[in-house]
């Protein structure tokens, strides 16, 4: 029988089970993904009921099986979002999905009352206010639906419900609340003032370490039960337990987060940024962030480019760096692509791609890309002593992505890891007393170096 951590990773799309050994390899994992069903006012949102019921079956049967001895669980989840319940424990509301829009005179009765705007988003660490701050939710709630909010016994982040489900206890956590919610006051590291003043504290629990785990009786077993964590900040986690030196964690995916755990000045100092924002370590420490919407931009273009160049949807995959194309596209270089889900002052007003062969335009385009990320990575550095970077997630291993900012970031040491498991190991580790050692990403996730390409 194996002793293992078991781990809910909860996605917006996937829903993933994974057990770890002792050595943090993963021995085994289940996925599962749900229709989504609608609020009252008929806005899509997660299948709270279903997920419930998913999370209780899949573990009672691990719990059963003859080859686990599972000795600890914890929880990983997105953000920016509330689950409130009554005084006897029940769901009240859908799971708002954070990106219901609402009403403009909730966001501009709240600026009048607690603003200025600018001056709010900065002591916040937000880059906006809607449902993507979750203390936002609480006011829209508070003030529109009063009779709702009257029943409120506790409202809790996602990732701290799905530990209440197992053990009833409500709790809040730093990761949670400081991953754009409004809710905290980065220069005061304690909630802001407006919460206070709105008395949304009474329904917020106790906030603990994240680190904090609850020995239970469950189902007739002794186990430990997380509280669970904020998935960006469980995916940095691996990182900051195993790396000495200070870095920038650059998480690519739909969007690319490039993350500073170690700046003394984590508010950004320009509130016109709306990508600069915060999040916060298991341990209450600020983490500067910034944000690009990479993956969808490269994924719009890119299929603008298939069918321009009359080429299949894999194709791009295969293409390679060549030098020589990219010195002919810098002797003239300029921007050539109108992004779509992008705002950059440098676009032209409409795209123009003068180029022949399909590689040439897609090394284009990636240099632009590029361009912008290395803009949105020396934002998070700032004035910090930083010279190394790693690259997780879907750009890891785009062959363009990789060399040009290796070449850019030539004063850097660049490199890239495979964490799929990112945000679920990062759970496991968090409520584990094991310590890591230096040689933890190269056997656990694939740590390659790489050299900026010489110049000719």
């Amino acid at each position: 029988m194996i002793d293992v951590t078991a781990v809910f990773d909860i996605g917006k799309t996937n829903k993933k089970f994974f057990l770890f050994d002792k050595d943090y390899k993963e021995v085994y994992k289940e996925y599962i993904s749900f229709e989504e069903i609608k609020d009252e006012d008929g806005y899509p949102t997660e299948n709270l009921p279903e997920l419930q019921k998913w999370l209780k079956s899949v573990f009672a049967n691990i719990l059963e099986a003859s080859e686990f001895n599972v000795q600890a669980i914890n929880f990983s989840s997105y953000g920016a979002s509330f689950v409130h319940l009554d005084e006897n424990g029940d769901v009240l509301t859908p799971l708002y999905n954070y990106t219901k829009p609402i009403d403009k005179s909730v966001i501009d009765s709240f600026v009048e009352e607690y603003g200025p705007r600018k001056d709010f988003l900065k002591t916040t660490g937000c880059f906006d206010l809607s449902l993507l701050n979750s203390g936002l939710q609480l006011y829209w709630i508070k003030h529109a639906k009063p009779e709702t909010f009257k029943k409120i016994k506790y409202s809790l982040h996602l990732p701290q419900y799905l530990s209440y489900i197992f053990t009833g206890i409500p709790l809040s956590e730093y990761t949670s609340i400081g991953c754009h919610t409004a809710l905290w006051d980065y220069t005061k590291k304690d909630y802001h003032t407006w919460v206070y003043k709105e008395n949304l504290h009474q329904i917020l629990p106790t906030i603990v370490s994240t680190e904090t785990s609850i020995n239970m009786n469950y189902n007739g077993k002794r186990i430990k039960i997380g509280v669970g964590i904020h998935d960006s900040s469980s995916a940095l986690l691996p990182y900051v337990r195993s790396i000495k030196k200070k870095f920038v964690l650059v998480s690519t995916g739909t969007w690319s987060i490039a993350l500073n755990p170690f700046t003394d000045r984590p508010i950004a100092e320009n509130t016109e940024d709306k990508d600069s924002i915060n999040y916060m370590r298991i341990n209450g420490k600020p983490v500067k962030a910034t944000r690009l919407f990479l993956g969808n931009e490269y994924k719009l273009q890119v299929k603008k480019l298939d069918k321009l160049y009359g080429v299949s949807e894999e194709y791009h995959r295969h293409v390679k760096f060549d030098y020589d194309t990219y010195f002919e596209i810098l002797q003239d270089f300029e921007h050539m692509f109108k992004w779509e889900s992008i705002t950059d002052s440098e676009m032209p007003e409409e795209t123009k791609i003068p180029y022949d062969k399909f590689e040439h335009a897609y090394h284009q385009l990636m240099l632009e890309l590029v361009l912008l990320q290395i803009k949105n990575i020396k934002e998070v550095i700032g004035d910090d002593d930083i010279n190394r970077l790693y690259v997780d997630g879907g750009f890891s291993d785009n062959d363009l992505y990789i060399k040009l900012l290796s070449h850019y970031f030539r004063d850097k040491k660049l490199r890239t890891t495979d964490s799929s498991l990112g945000s679920a190991l990062g759970a496991a580790i968090c409520i584990s007393d094991k310590k890591l050692n230096s040689k933890f990403l190269k056997k656990n996730y694939s740590l390659k170096k790489h050299v900026p390409f010489i110049i000719k």
